[in-house]
């Protein structure tokens, strides 16, 4: 690695870790622990910062979507081959590639920096080889993929099972694309670079907006632009990511070592995190199949809700699961248990001084938002109505969402997947029972709540057996953060009531009267929140602010380096 790329190793500060060098000029044990706890609170701010940027193009994305498609048939078809080589991504690529890689690679980065670079190219020839082949495999069997996938629209409707399959064959190729972009994902994050990765989906919702809007008129069935968007977003996302892994130093040669040690490693902990870390993708999975079966739009409904859900699950809680592991996986390589045990405290304690606040206020305001965001040209306010019953549901687990990403990465890191995999095994046959028993009182909103408890049942599993493991859960600290949340939350709620109950959100447009009252008063509750938990002295917010300040104050020669 070149001296300048060895100088851009990390975007978040000064790190003081070197791939060539491993670990230098690390403080004693206190030091030591502040040192990472502020390292993983500057890199959740800058893929925060990063995922917002991705959050609010994907919101333009899907307005654009449901003002041209509204909720009907035709975006049922095109969420649903989407969804199909987008899960295949989160399951072998982003999910698992990732979070697999990350480890055994940050060990070959401590323990043997001269090695690290054959991992990489072993693992990126193997990974682009088998993406090939289960791209072109899924392209041949995409007819019988979409008629599992939507079975209840086989006999009563072939023709969207048609324009379904079309659909997602143009879609599929953004597999081998973003699976490769997974790859890049961990060798950017294992050296502590964590804002290209971050910035890479907001090529993907450029792509598609852009598509809708100039190819929509010339090309029939319009939806048929979006599928274009998908391929064209997968390819530039890729793209993007060489020039950043060339200034870190990292050149790709083709290597077929198929017996590889750090190859096996990352083979045998993808084998069961493909169900442990997807849990959430496999219930939406079984939503989308349950949904065929409902009245029309149903698939639809559960889209948007879900896109408004995963806003701040993903700003704040994949943000968190991302800037842990690589901190995580340091610590247990060099065999600081304790120090591990604490951080991953900190992380708990800190997602949900995060994660509560947000469920509480997309509680209250999730028509509001709704209305604002999408309802508009064929999205109406019966559109805004059904999404919101879905809203409703999906936001009581933002806090568990979060408490996952958390535990699954801190047992990754101790090269732990089966109590994962269990714990997602679990979660998918509760959601599967209870979407069963659901769906028809409920309908589409029975789907959202079933999904919910499945994932709280899930980190109620996580917390249980990473405590019996380590011992480390710290009971009082954790239940003293939480009520202190839970206070906070109380007058912060009182203020949303009021922006929710201040306007008729049954009425499309009126956007200058909309965005201040939704905007300052969602501002003026973060503050509320913010105040109420200074004045009970919340030891998450006070290190956040520290942190904050601390990173300010250390803006020196070396950011100039950072990317």
């Amino acid at each position: 690695m070149s001296q300048a790329s060895g100088r851009e190793i990390s975007c978040l500060g000064d790190s003081k870790y070197d791939s060539q060098q491993g670990v230098k000029n690390i403080p004693d044990s206190k030091e030591k622990e502040v040192h990472e706890q502020r390292e993983i609170v500057r890199a959740t701010g800058v893929m925060s910062s990063a995922t917002l940027m991705s959050r609010i193009l994907g919101l333009i994305r899907d307005i654009v979507i449901a003002s041209y498609f509204g909720a009907d048939r035709v975006t049922d078809a095109f969420f649903i081959a989407f969804a199909i080589p987008n899960l295949l991504r989160r399951l072998l690529g982003e999910g698992t590639l990732t979070a697999s890689f990350v480890p055994v690679y940050t060990d070959y980065l401590i323990h043997r920096p001269d090695e690290a670079p054959q991992v990489v190219n072993v693992t990126a020839t193997v990974a682009a080889f088998l993406l090939i082949i289960l791209t072109a495999v899924g392209i041949a069997f995409t007819p019988w993929i979409i008629e599992l996938q939507a079975f209840g629209w086989v006999k009563k409707d072939p023709a969207l099972i048609s324009l379904t399959i079309t659909l997602a064959r143009i879609c599929f190729p953004y597999l081998f694309f973003i699976g490769l972009v997974a790859l890049a994902m961990g060798i950017l994050n294992s050296h502590r670079h964590f804002l290209a990765p971050a910035l890479a989906p907001c090529l993907l919702n450029i792509s598609i907006i852009a598509c809708v809007l100039f190819l929509s008129p010339k090309i029939y069935p319009p939806i048929v632009t979006a599928a274009i968007g998908v391929f064209l977003g997968g390819l530039t996302q890729l793209l993007f990511q060489l020039p950043f892994l060339r200034a870190q130093g990292i050149r790709f040669r083709i290597n077929f070592d198929l017996h590889h040690p750090a190859l096996r490693r990352i083979a045998l902990m993808m084998a069961p995190m493909m169900l442990g870390i997807a849990a959430f993708q496999f219930n939406q999975v079984v939503s989308r199949f349950l949904a065929s079966f409902l009245p029309k739009g149903s698939v639809s409904y559960l889209y948007y809700a879900d896109r408004v859900f995963e806003f701040p699950i993903g700003i704040f809680a994949v943000a968190l699961g991302v800037a842990v592991l690589p901190s995580f996986s340091r610590m247990v390589s060099r065999g600081e248990m304790e120090e591990f045990k604490e951080e991953v405290n900190f992380s708990l304690r800190l997602i949900l001084f995060i994660t509560l606040p947000a469920m509480a206020g997309l509680i209250i305001l999730r028509i509001p938002i709704l209305n604002l965001i999408f309802q508009q040209g064929a999205f109406t306010y019966h559109s805004t109505i059904m999404s919101a019953q879905a809203l409703l549901c999906y936001s009581f687990s933002i806090w568990a969402y979060g408490g996952i990403n958390v535990l699954s990465r801190a047992f990754y890191a101790l090269n732990d997947v089966k109590t994962p995999f269990f714990t997602a095994i679990v979660a998918v046959v509760v959601n599967c029972l209870l979407g069963i028993i659901l769906m028809y009182p409920l309908r589409h909103a029975g789907l959202a709540l079933a999904n919910s408890c499945a994932a709280i049942i899930n980190v109620a599993l996580l917390t249980l057996f990473f405590h019996r493991k380590t011992a480390g859960l710290h009971w009082r600290e954790l239940i003293s953060s939480l009520l202190k949340v839970a206070l906070a939350i109380i007058p912060m709620s009182l203020a949303t009531m009021f922006i929710e109950r201040s306007y008729s959100w049954n009425e499309s447009g009126h956007y200058m009267v909309k965005i201040p009252l939704i905007g300052g008063g969602v501002i003026a509750a973060m503050l509320i929140f913010f105040l109420c938990s200074y004045l009970l002295r919340n030891r998450e917010l006070r290190f956040l602010w520290e942190a904050m300040r601390s990173g300010r104050g250390r803006q020196g020669p070396s950011s100039t380096h950072r990317a």
